[in-house]
């Protein structure tokens, strides 16, 4: 059976075939990924949630060399939000009618397991219907190691503080990139650690990839394996978010750009390998909307957030926005039917 008959007939492929997927043509490899979507979501519904990112603190013991967001000595003034000031960001969210919170912070070398708890229990205190997708694996095993605690333990205390699941930033899975991407955050298998200890405290999650860092098609592949595997374990993965990795106001200036063409087969590719996820998340943030909205006919099924506000992929210079009533045209102009979900993918409102 050749590669593409077992794409067509819903069989797992290999990670060296996944390789070859990437030599295809595009439209020939656009429209098989577009059949196995349907094979996991029949139809022609796409997604998309009223959500808001809160980036608390940009101080960052990391700082990674892709990053453009974490405070730097006379480049970028540090800062920290405070706890009203939080909820004075989640309180506009719901007055839109918004229904996720995504607290995102950086490797902060005073944050420990009551920073984090604090945050959480204020939220659910003052608006307990918000929904909390936050943090990161990287922040939580920060965490667990500046407050002398096990991982474990750091998942127990948060879920009963009222963490609803954590966003699986994963960056890019291959430890030769990150060895001089993100030299010190945690490791490929650190990463997988957290998915399974979130699993055994029934949390969920999701995993992202942030490619065109100068890692080869068969590294790209290898990031999507690891997701793969640990999907086949955990079952906690509701989503993949791949999304090309800006140079810009970065220690990492001189890296090529990547390519929309690129973009579209990451999306193509990770819908037909990663057989165990749902939903493949267009990353109109990113890649701007249009492409997202070819994206829509390359495997991907769900438009992400509305993202009220977003500080980090904006630092790098891009500033792409947008709004419910832009989303819902950007769906349907792609022929699909929109619908708004909460954070476990159910719908709450079509737009037929």
């Amino acid at each position: 059976m050749n590669l593409k008959e077992k794409i067509y007939q819903g069989k797992r492929i290999k990670s060296e075939e996944a390789v070859q997927l990437f030599s295809w043509n595009i439209f020939e490899l656009g429209m098989a990924a577009d059949f196995r979507r349907g094979l996991v979501l029949p139809g022609d519904k796409v997604g998309f949630i009223v959500d808001r990112i809160i980036n608390f603190t940009n101080i960052c013991e990391a700082s990674c060399a892709f990053c453009a967001f974490h405070a730097r000595a006379g480049r970028i003034e540090p800062y920290e939000l405070t706890i009203d000031e939080i909820l004075s960001k989640v309180e506009e969210l719901v007055q839109i009618g918004g229904t996720q919170v995504m607290l995102q912070g950086g490797l902060h070398p005073r944050h420990t397991i009551d920073t984090y708890t604090d945050m959480v229990k204020a939220i659910k205190d003052n608006f307990p219907s918000v929904y909390l997708h936050s943090f990161s694996p990287a922040e939580l095993i920060h965490v667990s190691r500046k407050s002398g605690i096990t991982l474990d333990e750091t998942i127990k205390q948060l879920k009963e503080a009222g963490l609803g699941s954590v966003p699986g930033a994963s960056d890019i899975l291959v430890d030769r990139v990150r060895g001089y991407a993100c030299p010190k955050k945690i490791s490929s298998a650190e990463w997988q650690e957290v998915m399974y200890s979130l699993s055994l405290h029934g949390l969920k999650s999701s995993a992202t990839m942030t490619f065109g860092m100068g890692e080869t098609v068969e590294e790209r592949v290898e990031h999507l394996k690891v997701i793969r595997d640990v999907q086949d374990r955990t079952g906690i993965m509701r989503a993949f978010i791949p999304w090309s990795f800006s140079p810009f106001n970065t220690d990492m200036e001189d890296m090529a750009l990547s390519t929309g063409i690129d973009y579209l087969k990451i999306i193509a590719v990770s819908r037909i390998f990663l057989d165990n996820i749902v939903h493949i998340q267009a990353g109109w943030l990113t890649e701007g909307l249009k492409m997202a909205q070819i994206a829509l006919k390359m495997g991907a099924s769900d438009m992400g957030g509305v993202l009220m506000e977003e500080a980090v992929i904006k630092a790098t210079g891009m500033e792409n926005r947008t709004n419910m009533a832009e989303l819902i045209d950007i769906i349907k102009n792609a022929g699909k039917i929109p619908f708004q979900r909460d954070s476990d993918y159910r719908e709450v409102k079509t737009f037929s």
